[in-house]
């Protein structure tokens, strides 16, 4: 089996890659599939780390290049992919600075990537990560779920529609198999912050467990659903190994998570953090980043996808515990 996913060289790409080492195969349609052979690793440039051990395995081949450009979009596919997660994506905060920008990667880069896999005819599960950023507007309701009308308020959350729509009608028409995993924000990313307006949830609990304090830049009331990343990567493989009929006509699924609030996830934090010194929070309003973060959904019935059987960390408090485990300890 050969494995594609790009963004590999971020965070959840190279988790997605880890696990997917440490299984040796996927379920692919309830049936075992063949060893995992080769899984390349796409993304833009370098990243600042990589996990200990993920380089070193024979089995990762990594590739640098811009997935707007065609050409060397197909000069990935030198071989043939049994699966494709694309995680790629220039991020929310980032794509409102930059729409041409947003617009190239996250929309041209996607069709270049799917007519790719179009061309290989082998029929490939191709996993889409998705963002409940795609849902927003006045018409979104109180709770949404996948059936909500998404009518988003970021230029990444358009793009993101369109995605899911693509992979609905490539699968329609049998180009391959494909679905999308729309993700709630993810707890807790390790490193530094990016250019996602989500970015200083993971801060709220990263920066005080190193004992530096962190801004919070929306009110202590600002609600947003969570999930923590190890459920995150072991969902976006699930739904790979889901067989299609599952999903109906809609290939999208809302991860499951936790409707919360910033001053919740702070709560968990000191509950979880035990005697360990944190740093402290400060509270410090960023109207544009307020501005997106209130156009987003506040709480999501995930129902469908517990259904489907994709995993939910038991509660916030141990996706504290999982990060120190993972990261600090």
């Amino acid at each position: 089996m050969n494995i594609l996913i790009t963004g590999g060289a971020g965070f959840i790409g190279q988790r997605v890659a880890m696990e997917c080492l440490q299984r040796g195969n996927l379920q692919i349609d309830g049936k075992p599939s063949n060893a995992i052979e080769n899984i390349v690793l796409t993304d833009n440039a370098e990243p600042p780390f990589w996990h200990e051990g993920l380089r070193d395995d024979s089995r990762i081949t990594t590739s640098f290049g811009d997935i707007s450009d065609e050409a060397y979009v197909n000069s990935v596919f030198d071989q043939k992919f049994d699966v494709v997660f694309h995680l790629a994506s220039i991020v929310s905060g980032h794509g409102e600075q930059d729409f041409d920008l947003a617009m190239k990667v996250n929309l041209d880069g996607a069709r270049y990537l799917f007519e790719a896999i179009r061309a290989q005819h082998n029929n490939a599960k191709v996993v889409f990560a998705s963002s409940i950023a795609a849902f927003g507007g006045d018409s979104m309701p109180e709770q949404l779920s996948d059936y909500s009308k998404q009518t988003p308020l970021t230029t990444y959350g358009v793009t993101k529609v369109i995605g899911e729509l693509l992979i609905n009608d490539y699968s329609r028409k049998g180009f391959f198999d494909g679905r999308s995993a729309r993700l709630p924000t993810v707890i807790v990313r390790p490193g530094k912050p990016n250019l996602a307006a989500s970015s200083f949830v993971s801060g709220l609990f990263r920066e005080p467990l190193s004992g530096e304090p962190c801004v919070i830049p929306v009110d202590a009331s600002q609600e947003m659903p969570v999930l923590g990343y190890r459920s995150i990567v072991n969902g976006i493989i699930k739904l790979a190994e889901i067989p299609a009929e599952k999903f109906g006509t809609d290939r999208a699924v809302g991860l499951p998570a936790f409707n919360t609030n910033v001053q919740q996830l702070m709560d968990a934090l000191k509950q979880a953090a035990g005697n360990r010194h944190l740093g402290e929070h400060i509270m410090k309003k960023d109207d544009q980043i307020v501005a997106i973060c209130s156009g987003w959904p506040k709480q999501v019935d995930t129902t469908r996808a517990q259904e489907l059987g994709l995993p939910m960390d038991s509660s916030i408090e141990q996706i504290v515990l999982d990060y120190i485990d993972d990261y600090l300890d």
